[in-house]
C-alpha cells in the first residue's frame, strides 16, 4: 500500500493534555509492508508553497480573495482559473471537478471562512452499512455487540480531552464535519502538527477526489453549550485553540481506490493523517493542546479488554455540538475474507463521530489504536480499522516529509 499525499489558538495560558478524567477510571486517557508515497515532489513543493502563500484576508474589501502574483502563476500552472477561484471557486464546485491528484490540490488558509454559524451548518460525513453488508463475515466476525449508550465528555474539554476536536471540510454537497485527534510526531518530539482522522473525511474514495477547506478545531465548543446558548458564545468558547488548516493530508491508496458510501473495500484502510498550521499563532499544535501516541501493533481484539471511542456525533439524536464517548470490549468485524478484520464496539454515536480516535491503555499510557469508520443504519455499534504497517507508512510519510513545520 502506498499513501497518497495532498497539499491541502491558542488557549489561555498553560498547555493542556487529555487528562485521566477524559476516560474516567475505565481507561484513564492521558495525553502525553507498505511504503509511503513520495508523489510528484516538484509539484508537491509548489502546492505547499501555494498553500502557505495565500493571504485570504479581504485586503481590498471587495469580498474576494487577494492572491499574490507569484501564487497566481503557480495556480495557473495547475490549470486553475484565478478569477474564478477568487470569485468563489474555492468553495463552489461540483462532482465533475474533483481534485484527485496531490499536484492539483490547493487548500489556502481562508481567514474567517469557518465561522461558528458555518460550522454548525456542516453535515455529518456518515458511512453506514446495511445488515447484509455487516453480516458478510465468512465466519470471522464476532457476535454483534450490545449497544453502548454514548456518554457526554466532561467540560471544559480543554481540561478533559483537549487533543480531540472536529474536522470541517467542504464537499460538492456543502460543508461537512468529522472528528479527529492530535497525535505525536515521532520524528519531531514535542512539536507535532499532526491530526489523525478517517480517510473518508479527506477524500471521497473511488467515486471522487479530495475535499477542500479542511480545518481542525480542537476542543470545539469547549463548554458543551447548547445551540441556543451558542448564540451568545465567544470565539474562545467555540474554538478555544483556534482553527488549524490542513496544508498536507495523506490517506491510503486502498481507501482512494475502494472507498464508498458504505465504506466498501476501503473501510479496513479508512484512516488519514493531516499536517496542520494555525490560522493565527506560531506554537505547534502539540504545544497548544497536548497529543497522544499512535499504536501500530494492531493488537487482536481478544487482547484488548477495553477500547474507548471519542467524537462529535452530528446525526440525530445528536447535533454535533457536544463531545461524546463510548467504552466497550472490542470484537472483530470482517467485511470480506480478503480484507483485514476491523475492530467493533457497541456505541450509539452517529455520523460526525467519523474519524474520532479509539484509545486503549498499555502500561499506564493511553494510545490511539483506531478511528471510527463505519456503523450500521440503526447506530448500535461502530467499527474502525486496525492500524498496522500500512497505517504506519502513511503516518511516517507525513512525519518525515511534512512534520516539524
Amino acid at each position: 500500500m502506498r499513501s497518497t499525499p495532498m497539499p491541502a489558538a491558542q488557549r489561555r495560558g498553560r498547555r493542556s493534555v487529555l487528562a485521566a478524567t477524559g476516560l474516567v477510571a475505565a481507561l484513564a486517557l492521558t495525553a502525553t509492508a507498505c511504503g509511503g508515497s513520495t508523489g510528484d515532489s516538484a509539484s508537491d513543493r509548489a502546492e505547499s508553497a501555494a498553500s502557505q502563500a495565500v493571504d485570504a484576508a479581504d485586503a481590498a474589501g471587495d469580498g474576494k480573495i487577494q492572491i499574490p502574483a507569484e501564487l497566481a502563476d503557480k495556480l495557473k500552472e495547475h490549470g486553475i482559473d484565478i478569477d474564478k477561484w477568487k470569485d468563489g471557486a474555492w468553495k463552489d464546485w461540483d462532482k465533475d471537478k474533483w481534485l484527485s491528484e496531490a499536484k492539483d490540490f490547493v487548500n489556502p488558509v481562508i481567514e474567517g471562512l469557518w465561522k461558528p454559524d458555518r460550522m454548525q451548518s456542516a453535515k455529518e460525513a456518515n458511512k453506514t452499512v446495511t445488515t447484509q453488508d455487516a453480516s458478510a463475515d465468512q465466519g470471522v466476525s464476532d457476535p454483534e455487540p450490545a449497544p453502548v449508550r454514548a456518554t457526554a465528555e466532561k467540560t471544559p474539554y480543554h481540561d478533559n480531552a483537549a487533543p480531540v476536536g472536529k474536522v470541517f471540510f467542504d464537499t460538492p454537497d456543502g460543508p461537512a464535519v468529522c472528528s479527529g485527534t492530535v497525535v505525536k510526531d515521532a520524528n519531531h518530539p514535542g512539536e507535532s502538527n499532526l491530526v489523525w482522522t478517517a480517510g473518508h473525511c479527506v477524500h471521497a474514495g473511488r467515486s471522487g477526489g479530495w475535499y477542500r477547506n479542511i480545518v481542525f478545531v480542537p476542543a470545539y465548543n469547549d463548554l458543551g453549550k447548547s445551540e441556543a446558548q451558542l448564540g451568545n458564545a465567544t470565539a474562545t468558547e467555540i474554538a478555544p485553540y483556534g482553527n488549524w488548516w490542513a496544508d498536507w493530508v495523506s490517506t491510503s491508496n486502498e481507501w482512494i481506490q475502494g472507498g464508498s458510501d458504505t465504506g466498501g473495500a476501503g473501510a479496513a484502510y479508512d484512516y488519514a493523517v493531516l499536517h496542520v498550521k494555525p490560522e493565527g499563532g506560531a506554537r505547534s499544535l502539540e504545544e497548544t493542546t497536548g497529543s497522544l501516541d499512535v499504536d501500530f501493533s494492531a493488537p487482536s481484539a481478544s487482547e484488548v479488554a477495553t477500547m474507548g471511542a471519542w467524537g462529535y456525533p452530528a446525526a440525530p439524536p445528536y447535533n454535533g455540538l457536544q463531545m461524546f464517548k463510548c467504552l466497550d470490549r472490542p470484537g472483530r468485524l470482517s467485511l470480506s475474507p480478503a480484507l483485514p478484520t476491523m475492530y467493533r464496539i457497541g456505541c450509539t454515536m452517529t455520523g460526525g463521530s467519523s474519524g474520532g480516535g479509539w484509545f486503549r491503555v498499555v502500561n499506564g499510557e493511553t494510545t490511539l489504536v483506531s478511528n471510527t469508520s463505519i456503523g450500521p443504519e440503526d447506530n448500535t455499534w461502530l467499527a474502525g480499522p486496525q492500524l498496522g504497517a500500512g497505517a504506519e507508512s502513511v503516518y511516517q510519510y507525513m512525519s518525515r516529509t511534512h512534520g516539524g513545520r
